[in-house]
């Protein structure tokens, strides 16, 4: 909350800090629902943090400082949103289907890096999918994945689940 305040002075004053990932940069609205779904539950667990870092530097090809950056914006970008639309539309713009399965698949890698899933990561993703336009089926199919050892870096094939 503390930073939504620092934020608006700062917009009205013209001292607005540039950003290396722009709002529009589906790198950042990616990152930020994957932050989300790790700090869901209260606890950010070491697990999930580097797993996070693992998964946006792996699937962006991004070096530590980039990441870095991405995983403090992504983490300003949540605090600062009001629902997931402002991520999941710059997403289904930006990304085709197999694109948006693999942001749910990099989701339900993330909840289950601290080895449980509750039922806000667990709702969150739900919501996510649904918003990107990801099916039921297609989810569960994921969720599936992950589960069973596969990393959502592994691919998206549907004969694995």
């Amino acid at each position: 909350m503390l930073n939504v305040l620092r934020n608006f002075i700062a917009e009205l004053t013209g001292e607005t800090p540039a950003r290396s990932f722009g709002e529009d940069d589906h790198r950042l609205a990616a990152a930020a629902l994957l932050y989300h779904v790790v700090a869901v539950d209260g606890d950010v667990a070491e697990a999930e943090r580097v797993r996070l870092h693992e998964l946006l530097q792996a699937r962006y090809g991004l070096d530590e400082a980039e990441t870095d950056k991405l995983v403090r914006a992504a983490a300003e970008a949540d605090e600062e949103a009001i629902d997931f639309y402002r991520f999941t539309s710059v997403l289904k713009s930006k990304l085709d289907e197999i694109d948006r399965e693999q942001i749910v698949a990099m989701m339900w890698d993330l909840v289950y890096a601290d080895g449980r899933l509750t039922e806000f990561e667990d709702n969150s993703i739900w919501r996510v999918a649904d918003l990107l336009g990801v099916s039921g089926r297609a989810r569960l199919r994921l969720k599936k994945i992950v589960q069973s050892g596969g990393s959502a870096l592994d691919g998206l094939d549907p004969s694995k689940a």
